[in-house]
């Protein structure tokens, strides 16, 4: 898992260890790989007003054109784990026509990824759909599910050999608030009735999927990257502040993760014939940013909060309390498939870094990885290329890269298995994190 294994007593305080949790980075296709593949975030963008910086996903990272090179990063970071997605409108461009030369593109990028010793975790779905499909309705369509299906068993039958631990669906959670009740990612509808439809179908597909994996490799392991999040009242005392935060809870994130975790589909859904209860996990994938304190059933910020470029509070915390309640409610490995923060001046990002990571090895929790959102900096959706995540720096007019600082410590974690005193020292001391101005 680790180049070698540390002396106790470089550990010393305030060091620590993370003997059970192996590191990895995650990224998403369509937010590195650059092209112009017709997706529903393709045409999104290209209509005036709808991303921050009026960039495109067409430039990105450039990967599809640099495998080679970031995979080499990869292993310069000593990144043994990455999670990585397919973009769905590059594999079937039309109705079930199916591209030969995108699966070959993906088998050589698994294999050279094995090749440099490095374990790929796959993402089906991550929030952009083909063109077509999002014209009949996406996940609204009577017929989604069977066109999902007929999606995952291509690639089952052309990638699944390479790779054994798959993602089928990314943050189903925010799909459908963004879409489908804020109206601010595509297809913009304003519907709570359409975003619990949507949400009913992607744990239906996922539950197929999951099926359908373990049916073609029985040894597979399969989960979802759920965002999770801590809901708490902005005011403790404040009853609809807490009414609020507990309505809000159950139906951004506890509802759906029973339904694709065991296939109990209470309100606001209903069970569907074809899912009987059961096991449709073998980890559970959390997605951790931040916190919600509601104030008056709204979202809003602690006051006085840390905060990251994009205001959203940093609270270190909260990924033992969303990951303690996964566990308790359904059993089992634990992989943090994203954790990471907007810092374009990585000025904290090491200190983030090292209270996430320090958080995990005191939690007892049985978190088995930890994948860094993200490797480079990356089309941030609506937010384009102004939001900065990566380990690495990338010039978006050169795509040139550059590790940060904090991909310097993050490769000395991976390398020394945890933080040792001198590298926090080097790393992280004197740094804080940027204060909510109220």
């Amino acid at each position: 898992m680790f180049h070698r294994t540390p002396h106790a007593d470089e550990f010393a305080e305030p060091g620590f260890a993370l003997p059970t949790c192996a590191l990895g980075v995650a990224t998403a296709a369509t937010q590195i790989e650059g092209g112009h593949a017709d997706t529903t975030w393709h045409r999104w963008a290209a209509e005036p007003g709808r991303i921050a910086d009026h960039s495109t996903p067409a430039r990105a990272a450039d990967h599809w054109n640099r495998v080679a090179q970031d995979t080499a990063l990869l292993g310069e970071l000593g990144v043994k784990h990455y999670r990585m997605g397919l973009e769905w409108a590059r594999l079937e461009p039309r109705p079930g026509e199916f591209d030969a030369a995108a699966f070959a593109h993906y088998r050589a990028e698994l294999q050279g990824l094995r090749a440099a010793g490095i374990e790929p975790l796959v993402t089906l779905h991550h929030f952009n759909n083909p063109g077509w499909f999002e014209e009949i309705g996406g996940f609204t369509h009577h017929h989604a599910l069977t066109v999902f299906d007929r999606y995952v068993a291509a690639v089952l039958e052309n990638l699944g050999d390479l790779v054994d631990e798959w993602i089928t669906i990314n943050e189903p959670n925010i799909y459908a608030v963004k879409g489908f009740i804020e109206g601010v990612w595509p297809p913009g509808h304003r519907s709570p009735g359409q975003a619990v439809a949507v949400m009913q179908a992607m744990a239906t597909a996922h539950i197929r999927s999951y099926r359908a994996i373990h049916r073609a490799n029985p040894n597979a392991r399969v989960g979802v990257a759920n965002h999770l999040r801590v809901f708490a009242p902005a005011v403790s005392w404040n009853p609809l502040d807490r009414l609020g935060a507990r309505a809000g809870e159950y139906l951004f994130q506890t509802a759906v993760v029973r339904a694709m975790s065991v296939g109990r589909f209470l309100a606001p859904f209903v069970q569907p014939d074809e899912v009987d209860p059961g096991r449709y996990y073998d980890f559970q994938g959390i997605n951790y940013y931040s916190r919600s304190a509601i104030r008056n059933f709204a979202d809003t910020t602690a006051r006085k909060a840390s905060v990251n470029d994009l205001g959203w509070e940093i609270r270190p915390q909260g990924l033992v309390e969303v990951a303690r309640w996964v566990h308790t409610a359904y059993p089992g490995p634990i992989y943090v498939t994203e954790n990471g923060t907007a810092d374009a001046a990585d000025s904290f990002r090491p200190l983030f870094l090292y209270d996430h990571l320090r958080a995990i090895a005191e939690s007892g929790l049985p978190i088995e990885r930890y994948y860094h959102w993200c490797f480079t900096d990356n089309w941030e959706w609506a937010e384009g290329e102004s939001a900065r995540f990566g380990l690495v720096a990338l010039d978006f007019e050169s795509q040139q890269r550059t590790v940060r600082d904090s991909g310097r410590f993050f490769a000395d974690i991976a390398a020394r298995g945890g933080v040792t005193a001198e590298s926090f020292q080097r790393f992280v001391a004197g740094r804080t994190y940027p204060r909510q101005r109220r």
